[in-house]
């Protein structure tokens, strides 16, 4: 494929591309998950040849269209002139019949079209119990920008991915408090203070708007956007349904479907509880955290200025973290998973990286003066599990690592 990684004017080389472009893909359809304005399209763009036909369901003539007659599809591509075509759909969840039409294409037609697709919802298909292309398509996942997709990104402790090839984003060094206030979707990065403000405003309310209403997701549009703003809020913390309930004014059953929206469109994550099942000392209840702290942010309604850190400081710290983490973990496979560790008697890790190797619990502070009683909990979790964990870190804003204990290393936010 000659045409991978040719250069994009203002594009932002993505960790997730090469998988994309690689061997293990070629002949199969890519599916590429993610929330809205993480990139997918401009990816997509610049892996796919000069020619491609791309087909934006965005545009309501363009959906309506499908909608009516999915078939359509097939016979206008067929229709086509080149012995080779690339293809590429954004928004397949909007017209799910589509897929239908994909496999069509790919058994019928095995070597003459490369296909990708994009979505931002994987909800209304399996509402609609779409059709995923089996044994015919690879799907991938997109997040916001991680460290290591910076330019002058050199090392991470935990969770390396390896830097991209060529220049990216020239943030590496930017402090700490503007990922903490204003996130790191792509279209946000680098932009003035005032400007990522007014983007984030309008994407946390065009989210209501456009994947809630008209994907018709929830019944009570005007309830979800009270749910939303609370669960901006709680981000990051252990679930109390009951309490969420009481607060908004929702039913419980009906918080745990707000939440699986969330969930469905790529907006936040659930985050497990480490540890066997049935073990009663320990808390099950899981942590829900948003994708991107500017969003969170922006659906809180909190103002978006590094006031905020005055008295959000280490919740938005350590939901960095967790995303950092939680993202890494997702683009190296499902052999890589991030939870939480949580006893009935008080002690608490806040990130435990799970690896088929070795689990590292990590716990994060906003401290530039860490010591050793920072290092308690973390023990506490490597004497449980002496086989699985060896040692830990603690994740602050020292300036260069240092050992706390013998088994727990305190390192900088920029070295995780």
């Amino acid at each position: 494929m000659p045409h991978i990684l040719q250069p994009l004017i203002g594009y932002r080389p993505r960790w997730i591309e090469h998988a994309l472009a690689g061997r293990t893909s070629q002949g199969k359809v890519r599916l590429l998950f993610g929330a809205r304005q993480t990139g997918k399209s401009w990816l997509f763009r610049r892996l796919t040849p000069p020619g491609t036909l791309r087909i934006d369901l965005q545009d309501g003539r363009e959906r309506a269209r499908y909608e009516r007659d999915p078939g359509a599809f097939t016979s206008e591509i067929l229709a086509r002139k080149e012995r080779r075509l690339t293809i590429v759909v954004d928004e397949i969840q909007k017209v799910p019949a589509l897929l239908e039409e994909v496999q069509l294409l790919v058994d019928r037609h095995p070597r003459r079209f490369e296909i990708f697709l994009t979505g931002s919802s994987a909800r209304r298909l399996r509402a609609g119990s779409a059709n995923l292309l089996p044994g015919r398509a690879h799907t991938y996942r997109m997040f916001p920008i991680v460290s290591a997709e910076r330019e002058g990104f050199e090392r991470s402790e935990v969770l390396p991915l390896g830097v991209p090839p060529g220049p990216g984003p020239r943030f590496a060094n930017e402090p700490i408090e503007r990922r903490l206030v204003w996130g790191s979707l792509p279209g946000v990065v680098g932009e003035p203070a005032a400007r990522a403000t007014a983007t984030l405003e309008a994407y946390a309310e065009n989210y209501v708007e456009e994947e809630v209403r008209r994907e018709s997701l929830v019944r009570d549009v005007g309830a979800f956007g009270r749910f939303l703003e609370i669960a901006a809020m709680e981000s990051g913390r252990v679930m109390n349904l009951t309490g969420l309930s009481q607060e908004s004014g929702v039913p419980v059953a009906t918080l745990r479907t707000y939440y699986q929206v969330l969930v469905d469109t790529f907006l936040g994550h659930w985050i497990g509880s480490y540890g066997p099942r049935g073990r009663k000392q320990l808390l099950t209840t899981p942590r829900f955290v948003f994708f991107d702290t500017g969003v969170r942010n922006a659906a809180a309604r909190l103002p978006l200025s590094r006031d905020l850190l005055k008295t959000q400081a280490g919740t938005l710290f350590e939901q960095w973290v967790l995303l950092e983490l939680v993202h890494r973990a997702a683009y190296l496979g499902r052999s890589h998973r991030v939870s939480f560790w949580r006893t009935r008697h008080g002690a608490e890790v806040d990130a435990v990286v799970e690896t088929p190797k070795i689990d590292v619990p990590i716990e994060v502070k906003w401290t530039e003066s860490p010591r050793p009683a920072d290092a308690r909990h973390v023990e506490a979790f490597l004497d449980t599990y002496p086989t699985r964990a060896r040692a830990g870190l603690l994740v602050c804003r020292v300036r260069r690592p240092m050992r706390l204990t013998d088994r727990v290393t305190a390192i900088p936010w920029s070295d995780l």
